[in-house]
């Protein structure tokens, strides 16, 4: 290496900035977690990593760069710094990182500087700039726990519309966005969610943007720890419930056409036809036949079934409302009402949309 190339470590910055981020670790490491805005362009793919591992393992670290350099050299090093050059020129803010700030962000960002192209990479890598995004998440559990952030949730019936609320309230944290999951037993999307450490990336990032603004309040939807594959750490859930409930109240007609919209008919562009979601709601249906009870769970299915053969007919959906009336008043009502009494948190007001509205936003300027 002929000269010392630049690092940064502004970590919170970056976030903030949303930068763009090269990951040139193997694709292994970026599918188990990554920064957000990163794009991996690996100086090593895995088997190579491998490789150089074990003789890293065997023969010492000078033998394993040696190795490195035999493995990815000529036209397949040629390629792979092409890929970084189209990178960067794409976004020629980005900065670049490895696992530890190592040898291989350094290898990179050298073959990048010959190439006439210098970038930065991140001071620590990967490991420092998770560790910063995990300490932000403990930070956050402990502001919200000591009551230096306000902790709000906002509770209603399924079908209320409060993701669709949460969206225009002041300090609002989408967990089910991105968690990429509805939080329900037929919340799964026609995409796979993230992993757990790309969930808890993506969080904080969130957090990381809300502490750079003046509101001092934070509004999450009312959510299980679990979010379909992805979960919430025991103290930042604890600190979250122990959060004013706001309870939005929407009329049982409204939230069967809030269900229709998201959970048929959009459902259906998701997953791309009629055929393909009613494979995916039939699965669901059977993931939860032992809580509807035999008869429940045939007539429901018969039901949904009939719907389906109905659309196809005639194009309209609206003869869907016929399950779902019925899974909302033997399926989600009951749950949300054992939940009530379950877990008996204060409520600071009830109302419909525009009412918690006004209250949010007569809350946050008073903050």
């Amino acid at each position: 290496m002929s000269r010392e190339l630049p690092t940064v470590d502004n970590y919170a910055a970056i976030a903030l900035a949303q930068t763009p981020l090269l990951d040139v670790r193997a694709p292994v490491e970026f599918e188990r977690g990554a920064i957000p805005q990163a794009t991996n362009l690996p100086l090593m793919n895995d088997d190579e990593r491998h490789q150089v591992g074990l003789c890293y393992k065997q023969r010492g670290q000078q033998q394993a760069i040696a190795l490195g350099h035999q493995l990815v050299q000529g036209e397949l090093r040629a390629e792979r710094l092409a890929s970084w050059q189209a990178f960067f020129s794409q976004h020629p803010n980005g900065l670049l990182y490895c696992f530890r700030g190592g040898l291989r962000s350094r290898t990179s960002q050298q073959w990048l500087a010959d190439a006439g192209v210098e970038v930065a990479r991140i001071a620590g890598g990967y490991k420092a700039f998770r560790q910063y995004l995990i300490d932000t998440l403990d930070q956050a559990a402990e502001a919200l726990e000591q009551g230096a952030l306000a902790s709000w949730i906002l509770a209603g019936r399924t079908g209320s519309g409060k993701t669709a609320l949460l969206a225009q309230l002041p300090g609002a944290v989408d967990l089910e966005g991105l968690a990429q999951h509805r939080g329900s037993s037929f919340g799964g999307r026609a995409w796979s969610q993230p992993s757990q450490i790309d969930f808890e990336n993506r969080l904080a990032y969130r957090l990381i943007e809300l502490n750079a603004q003046p509101i001092r309040q934070r509004v999450f939807e009312d959510e299980a720890r679990n979010i379909g594959s992805v979960h919430l750490s025991a103290p930042l859930f604890n600190a979250i419930k122990a959060g004013q409930r706001i309870v939005l109240e929407v009329p049982f007609d409204t939230r069967c056409q809030h269900i229709l919209q998201e959970y048929v008919i959009e459902g259906q562009l998701e997953f791309g036809g009629l055929n393909a979601w009613m494979a995916h709601m039939q699965a669901r249906f059977a993931r939860i036949a032992k809580r509807l009870g035999g008869v429940g769970y045939t007539k429901l299915s018969h039901a949904f079934e009939q719907a389906c053969i109905e659309q196809q007919a005639t194009g309209d959906f609206v003869a869907h409302i016929s399950w779902i009336a019925p899974l909302l008043q033997d399926y989600y009502d009951p749950m949300y009402d054992y939940q009530l009494k379950r877990h008996s948190q204060p409520v600071i007001m009830r109302g419909g949309e525009q009412d918690v509205l006004d209250f949010m936003q007569h809350s946050s300027s008073a903050n």
